[in-house]
């Protein structure tokens, strides 16, 4: 994509709607469409959805398809697709204004901020689909399962709340069941290292990005964990 091409989305996420932009690492308020300024920590159900409805938040979103299509199967719920990247994002938010949806917005910020913007047990549910697997062992904490990740999803999960991870990566999928296993507090719900094989692949989990097709297409598996974590239990760091 030309550099003019990406500045021309960039420009007209500013004027989406359904988007809040933040910067500052440090900050728990997020910029709107309209040059406002808005508290999201803690907020996000009475400032910005303006209803009481689960929230769930789906990382490193990239292009938003799972995001759009969650919010599409359940109204009842509320979606936001989190990334840094405003020019993949730039997709789900359009496709998701085309659509009405008034139960999905998009966040962007650094997975690492997450902390900043939602309050303790203010999340009911985490998807992360097809993350970066940062293969160099020297990148590992880049992880959006590595235990320092893990500790910020426990503190913004309600008692209640699960966590979903959806990979092409074997080496992405093996150090996160290591990871879930050798942590205090964790259970996992459901495994699986062909989600095809072992029958999985109907409800939420048949939503398929353009990626995920291409892997499909060309013979790689698909793989899931779901986990939960448990209350009282202090996390590794």
């Amino acid at each position: 994509m030309s550099r003019k091409k990406k500045l021309e989305q960039f420009a007209e996420l500013d004027r989406f709607e359904n988007v809040l932009q933040c910067t500052d690492p440090q900050s728990s308020q997020a910029i709107r469409y309209d040059g406002e300024v808005v508290e999201t920590r803690g907020h996000w159900r009475d400032g910005i959805f303006k209803n009481n409805n689960p929230l769930v938040t789906e990382l490193a979103c990239g292009k938003g398809e799972y995001t759009v299509a969650l919010a599409q199967r359940d109204p009842g719920k509320n979606f936001i697709g989190i990334d840094i990247k405003g020019n993949r994002m730039h997709r789900g938010a359009k496709n998701s204004l085309a659509l009405g949806l008034g139960n999905a917005r998009f966040l962007r910020i650094r997975i690492e901020w997450l902390t900043h913007h939602f309050a303790p047990g203010e999340v009911d549910e985490i998807w992360i689909t097809f993350p970066d697997p940062f293969l160099k062992k020297s990148k590992a904490n880049r992880r959006l399962t590595s235990p320092g990740f893990q500790k910020m999803y426990r503190n913004i999960l309600s008692p209640t709340g699960t966590v979903h991870l959806k990979t092409d990566s074997p080496e992405l999928y093996e150090f996160t069941l290591e990871t879930l296993m050798s942590t205090p507090g964790v259970s996992i719900i459901a495994q699986s290292e062909d989600i095809d094989r072992d029958g999985l692949n109907e409800g939420i989990l048949s939503i398929q990005t353009h990626y995920e097709k291409l892997h499909r297409a060309s013979g790689i598996s698909i793989r899931y964990i779901s986990w939960i974590y448990h209350a009282g239990v202090e996390l590794l760091n």
